[in-house]
């Protein structure tokens, strides 16, 4: 039997683990906020079941990174149960929050009339489209919620190392210059493919310059979406003694059309990487432009490191 101050005698005692002083004491893990807004993640192009996987993967991460979270997934074309429409869901969520505070009170619970947005709207693109995000803030309007509307996810360097790692996988980059290997198809030139007109080639140039100096090799960013863009960089990467080209989408995927990248490689006369598809840290930057929005400081999302 335990005794007033403590178990019996022969018995293992499990103390608590001291916190680690100092400045390289391990931060306190993160959680929800009580009756935070959803995060609503907008996700462009034509709803599918390969769309639906991505998005629930890119979720799933952010609640990884943080117990707790309401996240959900709205389509920004989307029609009816399987792939609910952006307005609908965030409508959803607003009668949620409301029927969760009526319960509240029917059941004797203090608490007070829920207040500020009921959603924090991350759009699922890595650079700025104007037309897609007009969709996204239409849909947003329409649906008369008090819902915040975040910022695209990048430009940011683990939009980079994501890159990178596409590159790599399609045996186009090098996994890691520190390393004493060749790559014999790596390419001496990337075409950095982008959707949303000139404003996100300057975009993509951001990232671009990073990827760069990852890789050692010149990137130019051009735009899918306009006629002869992807021609004009070919040409002017091989002008300045590029032999090998290589097609990187800045992209995530569901925004981009069935066929315009492997049209756009073929115009090149290069071969090309997958979009960004749900690498883990898109869901470590929806995460982070949620708790911005929030005024909740995030923690730097973190990927392995890629040299």
């Amino acid at each position: 039997m335990s005794s007033p101050t403590g178990p019996a005698s022969g018995l293992p005692v499990r103390m608590p683990r001291p916190r680690q002083p100092g400045r390289h004491r391990r931060p306190e893990p993160l959680a929800a906020p009580e009756g935070a807004p959803a995060l609503v993640l907008a996700v462009p192009g034509t709803p599918s079941a390969a769309t639906r996987s991505l998005a629930e993967e890119v979720v799933s991460i952010a609640r990884s990174e943080l117990p707790g979270l309401d996240a959900r997934i709205g389509y920004v074309d989307g029609d009816g149960s399987e792939f609910p429409a952006l307005q609908s869901v965030l409508t959803q969520t607003a009668e949620e929050r409301t029927a969760r505070h009526e319960q509240a009170i029917a059941a004797g619970v203090e608490t007070k009339e829920p207040e500020g947005p009921v959603a924090v709207v991350v759009p699922l693109l890595a650079g700025p489209d104007s037309a897609l995000l007009r969709q996204v803030r239409q849909a947003v309007m329409d649906s008369r919620v008090a819902a915040d509307l975040t910022d695209v996810l990048g430009p940011h360097p683990l939009l980079a190392e994501a890159l990178h790692v596409r590159l790599s996988e399609a045996g186009l980059a090098r996994a890691d210059r520190a390393r004493l290997f060749t790559v014999a198809t790596a390419a001496d030139g990337i075409i950095l493919a982008s959707v949303g007109g000139e404003e996100a080639v300057q975009a993509a140039g951001i990232t671009g310059m990073l990827l760069a100096a990852r890789l050692a090799v010149p990137v130019m960013a051009a735009a899918l979406d306009q006629e002869g863009s992807i021609t004009a960089v070919a040409e002017q990467l091989r002008s300045a003694g590029s032999q090998q080209l290589a097609l990187a989408p800045y992209l995530i995927g569901p925004e981009l059309e069935a066929g315009l990248l492997n049209a756009a490689a073929e115009e090149a006369g290069c071969p090309a990487a997958e979009a960004l598809g749900a690498y883990p840290a898109i869901g470590k930057l929806a995460l982070a432009k949620y708790m911005t929005a929030l005024g909740i400081a995030p923690q730097q999302p973190q990927g392995a490191p890629v040299r």
